[in-house]
């Protein structure tokens, strides 16, 4: 029997791109929740004004940023909210438009992206009871799974190598 060519899941990179991502969500959001309020408090030190969520509310209150700290920090803040918001779309993306899109996307709340992070799996599979039937621990593993790699799958798109064994497939 030949043995299949094809990684599985958890070795997929894409699929360990997801699973990074998701297991450092709460961190990163924590993190831009406290970068917010210290570039808030720079600005407000440096220029005496309120106005520290964006680069174009400084701009706009007039300061002069240009090659200074607090504009490398504005930029890399703002790159950072604009990485979890795209992870955030696409999250719901799959909530709306997946055939199981609103169970993985509580699998993955409560997994990964909850404000507080639950301390076992038990805890989890009591939380989605709110939502589902009851489900054993390797149902919850399975799903957690098919979550991840759907996820992976919204963000990254097929593979070029993907693609082509499906276009051989279909003939085309």
């Amino acid at each position: 029997m030949a043995r299949s060519t094809k990684k599985a899941p958890e070795e997929h990179p894409f699929y360990h791109d997801t699973w990074k991502l998701l297991k450092n969500y709460r961190d990163v959001a924590w993190s831009l929740e406290i970068a917010d309020l210290d570039l808030q408090a720079e600005v407000r030190a440096e220029f005496g004004t309120a106005e520290g969520g964006s680069l174009a509310a400084l701009t706009e209150a007039g300061a002069d940023l240009h090659g200074t700290r607090i504009e490398s920090f504005a930029r890399s803040l703002e790159r950072s909210r604009r990485m979890m918001q795209l992870l955030d779309t696409a999250i719901q993306l799959m909530r709306r438009r997946h055939k199981k899109g609103e169970l993985y996307y509580w699998v993955l709340y409560y997994t990964y992206l909850s404000p507080q992070a639950y301390g076992s799996y038990h805890e989890i599979l009591l939380a989605l009871e709110a939502h589902f039937p009851p489900m054993s621990r390797r149902t919850y593993y399975t799903h957690r799974e098919e979550a991840i790699h759907t996820l992976s799958s919204v963000l990254w798109g097929y593979t070029s190598r993907e693609c082509a064994e499906v276009l051989e497939r279909l003939g085309l």
